[in-house]
């Protein structure tokens, strides 16, 4: 029998960490925006969380930062003179786009793409596709290294198969795993996977008046046939708009799945019980749905504590563990709840609680920071293996943050010529760290 895992990829927190509130309708990052960041201290607090799960024997790996700010973006722009003098007229131009240039977003990885296991796609081999993130304009510039990142991490097209962002049109908006689960009875086997979108382009009546709906049907349409996904293992729901409103800017942050368990706010989605009957024809029967309601949890604090935005782990006795932000802590109804539903002895174990608030304050939890893939055993073979989190690396890695980033960031920063310099150096140095070559635009130049 194959034995197989579900890893996870954290994304590598960037050296330009910086809080710029770019992002509509995420909550946290545009009620934090212009406070000084402190990249240094979010770097090592995502790294923290990866090495603490590489000790409990999970399958950690890491996903690395993109080259900030985006100095080749600026000159196709109409920057020109050496890269001292693009960042002095844009600064002086507009801020503004200086800021979204040189944001470090692509930390959250649950962004970076969505993924198919093996087990699902018709070919037999694991997909990945660029999430296009068309939706913000310090997002939607990131796919075209993402996909580089990847090919450089899952080197080995008999295994993996790598498709390019979908076309960068709102009817195509793609958000990656974010609004992407899978649901199994062991993860070697055919699962579930689940496209959870904010808005249908073509035939759809409902969406949110308030803030945008950045994930579309037709894109997790439009992966499931490149992915090669079978129609009845197919599950697509429509969140609920109040909620996207409420600051519910992606499905994670309102409900997360893994093997059979849903943890779900009673209000994520149109037709929920219909939703969830689907789920359990589909998966064959089975599914434990842990549905919290919004009289012991409301929506507001569901998105101030990221009770969501949360990791479930599977367990070797069958049951999860659950990673959330200290913020749940910090909440008393959201932890009042935790409490109540440990003590109840259901489908999840224990709660792990980390120090994510650099990431947090920027509007990304634990979910955020991790891209999920399940992979098989001879497929774990075809991974880099430069790229599992280990004691060595680890320690390697906290050296290097150490060594190349600040410990106080504000937008004004941003225009000091040092910095590129400094992030340059950064990755270059991390690429040969890890063994990924030469994937970033300083490198190809």
């Amino acid at each position: 029998m194959s034995i197989s895992f579900e890893a996870n990829f954290d994304g590598l927190v960037g050296p330009t960490h910086h809080y710029g509130g770019h992002s509509f309708g995420n909550v946290a990052s545009t009620s934090n925006a212009n406070k000084a960041a402190n990249p240094r201290e979010a770097a090592k607090q995502g790294l923290a969380k990866m090495k603490a799960l590489a000790d409990l024997g999970y399958k950690q790996g890491v996903f690395v930062p993109q080259e900030r700010p985006a100095i080749g973006l600026l000159r196709e722009l109409g920057f020109g003179g050496d890269d001292a003098s693009v960042l002095a007229a844009v600064a002086k131009a507009s801020p503004g786009l200086l800021a979204n240039v040189s944001s470090a977003s692509s930390m959250w990885t649950a962004n970076a793409a969505t993924v198919s296991p093996s087990a699902d796609t018709a070919d037999g081999r694991v997909h990945f596709t660029a999430a296009n993130l068309q939706n913000k304009f310090h997002r939607a510039i990131e796919h075209a290294q993402t996909t580089r990142s990847l090919k450089a991490m899952f080197n080995n097209d008999a295994v993996f198969a790598h498709h390019d962002a979908l076309p960068m049109q709102a009817v195509f908006g793609d958000e990656g795993a974010a609004n992407h689960t899978r649901f199994c009875h062991d993860y070697a086997k055919a699962g579930v996977e689940f496209f959870v979108y904010g808005r249908q382009h073509w035939g759809g009546a409902v969406e949110p008046q308030k803030f945008p709906a950045r994930q579309t049907r037709e894109a997790g349409e439009a992966i499931a046939r490149l992915h090669g996904l079978s129609s009845d293992k197919l599950v697509f729901a429509q969140q609920n708009p109040a909620v996207i409103d409420a600051g519910v800017f992606h499905n994670d942050v309102i409900s997360v799945g893994n093997q059979r368990v849903l943890f779900v706010h009673e209000t994520a989605f149109l037709q929920q019980a219909a939703v969830y009957a689907e789920l359990d024809a589909k998966l064959g029967g089975g599914l434990q749905v842990i549905e919290v309601p919004l009289v012991q949890v409301s929506v507001a604090d569901a998105v101030k504590s990221y009770l969501f935005n949360s990791q479930l782990l599977a367990r070797a006795d069958g049951r999860q563990n659950l990673v959330v932000p200290d913020e749940c802590r910090a909440t008393p109804a959201v932890w009042d709840y935790l409490q109540g539903m440990l003590a109840s002895n259901g489908p999840i174990a224990e709660l792990m609680v980390f120090d994510l608030k650099q990431s947090m304050q920027n509007g990304g939890g634990p979910a955020c920071l991790r891209l999920r893939v399940a992979l098989q055993e001879k497929e774990l073979a075809a991974v880099n293996p430069h790229i599992w989190m280990n004691d060595a690396l680890f320690a390697s890695l906290n050296t290097w943050v150490d060594q190349h980033y600040r410990d106080r960031l504000t937008e004004a920063d941003l225009a000091d010529p040092q910095l590129i310099i400094e992030v340059r150096t950064a990755l270059d140095e991390l690429t040969q760290i890890l063994h990924l070559g030469s994937i970033y635009p300083c490198q190809l130049a």
